[in-house]
């Protein structure tokens, strides 16, 4: 049919409920800011001694090559929230040259990290909330998880933002 945006070949992999964090600028931010928008999420930590600041480049990339698509968002949720606070949030997305308008680092009540991480995301979560995933998560415009995606795969960031461009392209 003329004038049809093309089918997005990803599954639905769940659904990301209603949530409210509060932002790197100290602003309540969550699924009411993401409505409509692509996005991707991830679970990291600011003084994390392993994976965190690899996953935080990897996330600039993505920022970089989809700076294009005005629809397109991230999110990078702290699993401690008892050190970083808005402050610290602010301070560490500024190393990472992200931009407060497209990336935005949220903090918040540890149960409510730890449910989301785990039985929204399907994450899971170690005894220790610093012993988190490495895995990006891709969210549609309609809150739905349409893929995984390795931080560390070779091809796994450019998978993302191939995907992330067709479900983009999609609005």
């Amino acid at each position: 049919m003329a004038g049809c945006k093309p089918a997005v070949n990803l599954p639905e992999l769940g659904s990301v409920p209603p949530f409210e964090f509060i932002n790197e600028s100290g602003q309540p931010y969550g699924s009411a800011q993401l409505k409509s928008k692509v996005w991707v999420a991830d679970f990291f930590f600011t003084n994390c001694p392993g994976p965190c600041p690899r996953m935080s480049n990897q996330l600039k990339r993505v920022q970089q090559e989809t700076s294009g698509l005005d629809n397109v968002r991230l999110v990078s949720i702290t699993v401690d929230p008892d050190r970083d606070t808005a402050a610290t949030l602010l301070q560490y997305s500024k190393k990472f040259g992200a931009r407060p308008e497209r990336w935005a680092f949220l903090t918040g009540r540890k149960d409510l990290i730890r449910n989301l991480m785990s039985e929204s995301f399907y994450l899971g979560f170690a005894d220790s909330m610093q012993e988190h995933s490495t895995r990006f998560v891709l969210v549609d415009q309609a809150m739905k998880i349409r893929g995984f995606y390795d931080s560390f795969a070779k091809d796994g960031i450019d998978n993302l933002i191939e995907d992330l461009k067709l479900l983009h392209d999609r609005t």
